[in-house]
């Protein structure tokens, strides 16, 4: 067969390309919805429960058919559907992250200078930083108080709701600033969230208050704490994210592309959900795991380094009537097959430099094949085998699903991992595939309808064909 570049606008019919854009219109709430990994915890588990999943714990016993669910403590989900064979023979997985760089707040954040007041914040995963300026920008997460309770934040994602913002220098005093290299334009100290400037000025015994006549940061903390009831400690116990206040929209005169905060990788991440919801009477168990921290190497309990996969399969497997020994454990993971769903760099010809065109991720030609990624020699990388990918190939060919193999980007020009090599490690057989991305890890990333909706096809026929 001769390898050829192809435009899925030119090569699919009228039908398909009318589910192209029905499918985008569910991926774009979504995304408004699911702004950091837990509140994409919280969407995933109403979309399951209401295709029919369970959790996981409230069942005895498992049958071929069964769907359930398991919640990592709340920044990660597996959904499983349960196959025909026997667990020991293997099972077919998509695993994607949740995570998408932002800004945290950090656990002493708040204070005021020269008349104004700030949150500190502490970037996570790679950006870059002068990106992060100027840009309307909202708060989610949860705070947690002394006692236990939990509040969760929302803040500055409605059209009638307040907007923060990081500010920058204005270019008639900027010439130190332009300067410098990119990397130095904002430093990570500067990435400091205006909140308000209105001084405190309730008359009141400062050793009983703690706040001070006169000062912002005091008015600030005067209203967090009437309007949701947490004091200035209570930061410490809080995970505080600073999301672009963006809506996903359309993009384009021809709407064929979807820009939005957070593609990379909830576009992935929704794909594959919808590909394990639909999916039906399996022969071998499929399961969608989506996790956390992959943006700063899959550490932590809620990454994919973590036990939660392992420790869940076996679960699944002891309810099925196996027995989840450790022979049978291992022979599972090593008789078992991986997408690691994650996506893929856009050629962009403006900077066509940094790219080697013929092995690219492309837009609007379908999911991204990548046998390996790393960087400096692969370092990092999972490298499938041929076997491998000759196996999916021939699945994605037969179920007219549109793909194209890919890199990130030149030999030594850069490099990225995925959660692949972490799955391997278990003795999985993985590949990397996803779709491509246009300003990855920006505040604003782009991606085509074509490839999430190409990507929901492949795993479907993943979870359908690999046996």
């Amino acid at each position: 067969m001769k390898l050829e570049f192809k435009n899925g606008w030119n090569v699919i019919d009228a039908d398909e390309k009318a589910k192209v854009f029905d499918f985008s219109e569910g991926y774009k709430s979504f995304l408004n919805k699911s702004k950091t990994e837990r509140e994409s915890v919280k969407t995933t588990i109403e979309m399951a429960e209401k295709a029919g999943f369970v959790d996981l714990n409230s069942k005895e016993k498992l049958v071929p058919g069964d769907k359930v669910y398991c919640v990592n403590k709340n920044k990660g989900v597996m959904l499983s559907v349960i196959g025909t064979k026997p667990m020991s023979e293997g099972v077919n997985i998509v695993g994607s992250h949740i995570d998408s760089p932002r800004l945290d707040v950090k656990q002493n954040p708040l204070y005021d200078d020269a008349g104004l007041a700030f949150f500190k914040t502490h970037y996570y995963g790679g950006i870059k930083k002068y990106q992060w300026t100027t840009i309307p920008l909202a708060i989610h997460g949860v705070i947690v108080r002394e006692d236990g309770s939990k509040l969760e934040i929302s803040i500055g994602d409605y059209d009638d709701d307040m907007t923060f913002v990081i500010t920058d220098i204005l270019p008639h005093l900027g010439r130190n600033q332009m300067s410098k290299n990119g990397y130095d334009l904002i430093t990570g100290e500067q990435l400091t969230l205006l909140l308000g400037s209105i001084p405190y000025e309730r008359e009141e015994d400062e050793e009983v208050t703690g706040r001070k006549k006169g000062e912002v940061k005091s008015k600030i903390m005067s209203i967090i704490e009437e309007r949701y009831g947490i004091e200035e400690s209570d930061f410490i116990s809080a995970e505080l994210e600073i999301v672009p206040a963006f809506e996903a929209k359309d993009l384009g005169f021809d709407r064929s592309l979807v820009a939005a905060y957070g593609h990379d990788d909830r576009v992935c991440a929704y794909a594959a959900i919808m590909a394990g919801l639909e999916c039906e009477a399996p022969e071998r168990t499929s399961i969608v795991i989506l996790t956390d921290k992959e943006e700063i190497g899959s550490m932590g309990n809620t990454g994919a380094k973590s036990y939660f996969m392992q420790l869940t399969l076996a679960e699944m497997m002891e309810k099925t009537g196996e027995s989840a020994t450790d022979l049978n454990r291992l022979r599972m993971l090593d008789r078992s097959y991986c997408l690691s769903a994650d996506v893929a760099a856009a050629f962009d010809p403006k900077f066509a430099d940094q790219y080697d065109k013929m092995n690219s991720g492309r837009i609007n030609e379908g999911i991204a094949v990548s046998k390996y990624t790393g960087s400096g020699g692969k370092s990092g990388s999972n490298d499938a085998s041929a076997e491998l990918m000759g196996m999916i190939r021939k699945i994605f060919n037969d179920n007219g699903v549109l793909w194209h193999t890919a890199e990130l980007g030149k030999v030594d020009a850069g490099g990225g991992g995925t959660i692949a090599q972490f799955v391997a490690n278990l003795g999985v057989q993985t590949i990397d595939c996803g779709v491509p991305v246009l300003s990855m890890h920006a505040p604003y990333e782009a991606i085509a309808k074509m490839d999430i909706y190409m990507s929901y096809k492949a795993f479907a026929a993943f979870f359908k064909d690999c046996k």
